[in-house]
């Protein structure tokens, strides 16, 4: 018998005998390789890298210490469970102050997580049975959708294009489709392609679920990025909360990068569904990091400061793109800006797909983005680039527009 009886015991989710076979490289993976090489073979040439996807700074000083002051309390040294009660109310405030979402229940409909990730994970357990549906819009984060095909589910995709203002079609969805649909992703503003949705949208979501009986999970990561007016949340939209919940994230608002924390908050069943098995896969986030969340969410004029940094970024990455020959706007919200991929290149280089472009741009421009080829071929360029103060960032900025022009790109 063979000594590497391992092999043969894993799971078909993941690949069942042929589990680390896999030979196949990855986009991401693909990128990293790339960068890595760029900089062996042009050491003396500074990497632009506009496709790291989150935060460039540390989180505010002030968070910081609250953290220090509060991991010293030996009452903080316990298992968190299912959160403390100090975070729950916090996120209810801090709701009704920044997006107008009145009358959430703290004790009953928010929960904590450790990270919006586990907690788009942990949802197809809670609903997916083999057979059912899960909506996902398409580019975006595929965790929910992984985790319901674990579950015996199916992704169906919600392409989403340009000439749709980047929202998903629901009259293109299948009445087959609709019958096994149980949960609906969304996520805006939207990670890649930084569209933001409207009031009108959000209102249209909310009957499309309770037309066809799914819950709507929002994944409203980047919500408190907003460029254009105030914040918005699909949880101010009447009914709402009768449908879906929503997920925020101390990431990307308040650059707690790491410290992997998150909430969910809204319908309250959907809630006490995503805390009973959570309670079965974590203990909580340590109990100081949620009171220094507890700080953040009560100081939201600490995201002023990262939304206004963004803006002025995403203005000029936008100038000099179009600059460049392609077709950009800065978004309303997130820190993304999302452009068709160029066709052809200097020296008649053609290009099949975005993520041969993205590769192209780092061995020839030692300019690193993110490609997407699910509904069209399109690059994703970020503005949590490294850069030490405002002059650091036009100049990275100018930068990438000088070698993108020697290129001599063709749409």
């Amino acid at each position: 018998m063979s000594g590497d009886f391992i092999q043969g015991l894993f799971a078909d989710r993941i690949g069942g005998k042929g589990f680390g076979k896999e030979t196949r490289i990855y986009k991401f993976e693909k990128i990293k390789r790339a960068k890595a090489e760029a900089r062996k073979n042009s050491p003396n040439i500074e990497l632009l890298d506009f496709g790291v996807g989150e935060p460039d700074e540390m989180a505010p000083s002030v968070v910081v210490e609250a953290l220090r002051h509060e991991c010293a309390k030996p009452e903080n040294r316990g298992y968190a469970d299912n959160g403390i009660m100090e975070l729950k109310e916090a996120a209810a405030r801090y709701l009704e102050k920044v997006y107008g979402v009145k009358g959430i229940d703290p004790a009953t409909e928010v929960l904590h997580s450790i990270g919006s990730k586990p907690c788009l994970a942990m949802l197809p357990d809670a609903f997916i049975n083999p057979g059912d549906a899960v909506l996902m819009t398409v580019p975006g984060y595929p965790i929910m959708g992984t985790h319901a095909q674990w579950n015996g589910g199916r992704v169906v995709k919600l392409p989403l294009k340009e000439e749709n203002s980047f929202l998903p079609d629901f009259k293109a969805i299948t009445k087959a489709d609709l019958k096994a649909a149980k949960l609906l992703y969304i996520n805006y503003p939207n990670n890649p392609t930084g569209a933001s949705a409207t009031e009108a949208f959000f209102k249209d979501v909310v009957r499309f679920a309770r037309e066809n009986e799914v819950l709507v999970v929002h994944d409203a990561a980047y919500a408190a990025l907003a460029y254009d007016g105030i914040p918005l949340s699909f949880l101010a939209t009447e009914g709402a909360k009768e449908v879906g919940i929503e997920i925020h994230s101390f990431s990307k608002a308040f650059n707690m990068t790491g410290w992997r924390l998150a909430f969910a908050a809204g319908n309250a069943k959907a809630v006490a569904a995503f805390g009973f098995v959570k309670d079965n896969c974590d203990s909580g986030q340590f109990i100081a990091i949620q009171k220094a969340g507890v700080y953040a969410l009560d100081h939201s004029e600490i995201t002023d400061k990262i939304s206004a940094k963004y803006k002025r970024r995403l203005g000029m990455m936008a100038e000099a793109l179009n600059a460049c020959g392609f077709s950009a706007q800065a978004p309303k919200g997130s820190f993304y800006i999302y452009v068709k991929a160029p066709r052809r290149a200097k020296g008649g280089v053609k290009f099949a797909a975005a993520e041969a472009v993205s590769e192209f741009l780092i061995k020839e421009a030692s300019i690193s983005t993110v490609p997407w080829d699910d509904a069209g071929s399109y690059l994703r360029f970020s503005a949590t680039f490294i850069a030490k103060d405002k002059d650091d960032e036009f100049r990275a900025v100018e930068e990438m527009k000088k070698r993108l022009k020697a290129l001599e790109l063709e749409f």
